[in-house]
């Protein structure tokens, strides 16, 4: 598959000495959405920023679809929309001139009809005629998305673009993120909402402290450190679990009545067979049980304070 941007030893050192980015390599796959997951300070915000031309990198090399974002910037740039955490719009201008200009910025021609579809589509058109000034936060949010899709670009940087928005919002935007995937626009969206990256990512990147951890297929990235844990709820309490239970990894809580097991996803299911057979053959009779697999917020807590350390 095509890449849509190839990052090589991408670093950012600051005047302050600060190192905001630290080495970091990463191709993104043309039509694809991938979540870049970091606690405040990380430097995803760096890293988008560099990309599209507000910051200047230390060392390093960045391509937008093989546009060089410095020697063939104007190219590199016409290429990518960008939705940045702060709400920056024209306060005085109605929806419609802002997401207008903001399309002849690139020097786009009019595209009424375009223009329409991308407020609709974000529930603005109701709205075309009002004055920025007027609209609240979320409804700002949403003109702010509306300008980075003017100019149809194929590559659309999200920084926490549902930070402080309410539920509605959050749920149009994952709505259109598939939508504008499946036309083959490639996605890099930053967020908090751990569930945003569960819900539509189809790719994850862990970055801390400049770093990036990894990156990985979500599903895989569920499959490999998606520990699991079978929760064995017991016919009669134990006092204690018997000598022939000890080779495998229990603890037995809730006053003697509950065991749990952890067990790796990779593991086959003859493990757990055969720790039921054990179980019957101690003579412990099982009740119910249950199972449960660490969360995507589970992995990245784990890898970001096991990196931290």
């Amino acid at each position: 598959m095509t890449n849509a941007l190839s990052i090589k030893n991408l670093s950012k050192t600051y005047d302050t000495g600060l190192t905001a980015l630290n080495g970091v390599d990463l191709d993104i796959r043309r039509g694809e959405i991938l979540a870049l997951l970091g606690p405040n300070g990380a430097g995803k915000t760096t890293l988008i920023s560099i990309v599209c031309g507000l910051v200047n990198p230390s060392t390093g090399t960045v391509a937008v679809e093989g546009h060089d974002i410095i020697q063939d910037y104007r190219k590199a740039r016409a290429l990518i929309g960008l939705v940045p955490q702060e709400l920056h719009t024209e306060t005085f201008e109605t929806v419609w001139d802002t997401v207008s200009y903001s399309r002849g910025l690139f020097g786009k021609k009019p595209a009424p009809q375009l223009v329409e579809q991308i407020l609709k589509d974000l529930s603005l058109f109701e709205k075309k005629d009002s004055k920025i000034m007027a609209l609240s936060g979320g409804m700002k949010r949403r003109v702010m998305i509306a300008k980075a899709l003017a100019h149809e670009p194929r590559i659309l940087f999200l920084d926490e673009p549902t930070a402080g928005v309410d539920v509605e919002l959050r749920k149009d935007m994952w709505r259109l993120v598939k939508r504008l995937r499946d036309t083959g626009v490639t996605i890099i969206l930053t967020t908090h909402y751990i569930e945003e990256a569960e819900e539509i990512a189809d790719r994850v990147g862990v970055i801390n402290r400049g770093r990036l951890l990894l990156v990985e297929d979500k599903a895989e990235l569920m499959r490999k450190l998606g520990q699991k844990q079978l929760v064995l709820e017991l016919q009669k309490p134990l006092e204690q679990l018997p000598e022939a239970l000890s080779d495998y990894a229990l603890e037995l809580s809730d006053g003697g009545t509950r065991i749990t097991y952890h067990y790796d996803t990779q593991a086959t299911r003859t493990g757990i067979a055969s720790l039921l057979a054990a179980l019957a053959g101690a003579g412990v009779t099982v009740k119910d049980l249950d199972t449960e697999q660490r969360s995507l917020e589970d992995i990245f807590v784990s890898l970001v304070v096991e990196e931290s350390q």
